[in-house]
């Protein structure tokens, strides 16, 4: 399997977890419906992790424009590769929240609040305030990348065995379940452009009953957040550690 072709099936599955374990909180008569940012963060947790399984020892499972660019910045990674990467997990998120929607299309006629709809797409934040919002989706996403690489580093396994190595994709959901859990209440947590904006658009292509805005003027946060915040962690860690 070609490396883009695995990150575009990474980030769909990272997306159908995801965004469809919000879509199961927040629509209208579905059996998890109010059941609470616990399981979202628990749902998206598990989303990586699949993510990670399914296509890491192809791609490396980046599943994430930040990562991507985050890797390259500090040497990880060839710039060569990083559009083709980006657009993949772009294009992957994109038919991720589809298939959601497919899964979930009584719910949407159901569901009268445009906000919920949107938010089983992409993010929005508790509070609007571009400083704010900015600041929390870079520190979430730093964490990200300082504590993955961590997670990655063949130090962290003894003994440096196969069965030692499958427990990374498990740690990498753990790490963005402890991130939702701790950091996500601002913003919802995107830490991920491509989970952000594939799915957005999708929100604005797609026929959704009484869907209301996509709010693209939002959209350039779960952006620049998180392409800075991730470059500022992989330097971190590089510095603090040498490696």
């Amino acid at each position: 399997m070609h490396p883009y072709l695995a990150e575009f099936l990474g980030t769909m599955l990272l997306v159908i977890f995801g965004n469809g374990v919000v879509a199961n909180v927040v629509l209208n008569k579905t059996k998890g419906q109010n059941s609470g940012w616990i399981v979202i963060a628990t749902g998206w947790g598990l989303g990586v992790a699949m993510g990670v399984y399914s296509v890491g020892h192809i791609s490396g499972a980046h599943i994430n424009p930040a990562v991507t660019l985050a890797m390259a910045a500090v040497g990880n990674f060839s710039w060569a590769q990083v559009p083709g990467y980006i657009l993949s997990q772009i294009a992957g998120a994109a038919v991720g929240s589809t298939i959601v929607w497919l899964a979930y299309l009584p719910h949407w006629k159901e569901t009268q609040d445009q906000s919920l709809k949107l938010a089983a797409f992409a993010t929005s934040p508790a509070i609007r305030n571009t400083p704010g919002n900015l600041l929390c989706e870079g520190i979430g996403t730093f964490v990200l990348v300082f504590v993955g690489l961590a997670i990655s580093s063949p130090a962290n396994f003894v003994p440096k065995s196969e069965v030692a190595r499958g427990f990374g994709p498990i740690l990498a959901g753990v790490l963005v379940w402890a991130i939702g859990l701790s950091l996500g209440g601002p913003t919802g947590y995107a830490i991920n452009p491509a989970r952000d904006f594939g799915p957005r658009l999708a929100h604005a292509i797609l026929p959704i009953a009484g869907k209301g805005s996509s709010q693209w003027q939002y959209a350039w946060i779960p952006i620049v957040g998180p392409v800075a915040g991730g470059i500022l962690g992989a330097i971190a860690y590089k510095a603090l550690w040498k490696v």
